[in-house]
């Protein structure tokens, strides 16, 4: 009797056979980030002097990502604009007020990602739009993939391990305080870390 050959082993040969790449059958899935390892920080020059350093504490995020074609289908970050932390109270009441921020009348940040373009997978340029003080304006970050792989402990699911900067000027948006005599700085480096969590 002719013995058969097992199915897992046809499947390989036939995509072969036609030709197709095992990328062409990867699927994008939907990944969450952790907001419990979610850092958004950022750094902004002080009268010359230094670049003070600050964080938003709030934020949350998704997006739809092909981890084998590397191709990005959409995300979309919000930040929690009066969650924003300086160590230092008054400063801080004074970024979160309508010389800054506009916490009151602006509730939130957003980014919406637009096309990622990578060599290899691993670092690239991300695209899209940032809406604040109610102005969109394009973006690109630079972005690392640190790891992708299940954790090794708690909730122990796939895991993309993602770093990400840029630098924006805060002007674009309207938000000109301070800028005409360097008294705070236009240019905002944003500093992005987070894992996101494979649905």
């Amino acid at each position: 009797m002719r013995k058969l050959t097992p199915p897992t082993r046809i499947i390989p040969v036939a995509i072969l056979a036609l030709g197709l790449a095992p990328a062409a059958l990867a699927a994008p899935r939907t990944y969450e980030i952790d907001p419990e390892h979610f850092s958004i920080g950022f750094m902004i020059g002080h009268v010359g002097y230094e670049k003070m350093l600050g964080m938003f504490l709030e934020g949350q995020g998704s997006f739809v990502y092909d981890e084998l074609t590397h191709d990005l289908k959409s995300g979309t970050v919000t930040i929690q604009s009066d969650s924003l932390f300086t160590n230092h109270q008054k400063r801080d009441e004074h970024v979160k007020s309508d010389d800054f921020l506009n916490v009151d009348d602006y509730g939130t940040i957003t980014f919406k990602a637009g096309k990622l373009e990578t060599e290899d997978g691993k670092t690239g340029t991300l695209s899209g739009t940032l809406t604040m003080l109610g102005q969109t304006h394009p973006v690109e970050l630079d972005v690392t993939l640190n790891k992708a792989a299940e954790y090794p402990f708690g909730h122990e699911e796939y895991t993309l391990g993602i770093s990400a900067r840029t630098t924006l000027q805060r002007s674009k948006w309207g938000m000109d305080y301070g800028v005409e005599k360097n008294l705070v700085g236009d240019d905002v480096e944003v500093i992005l870390e987070f894992e996101a969590i494979r649905q």
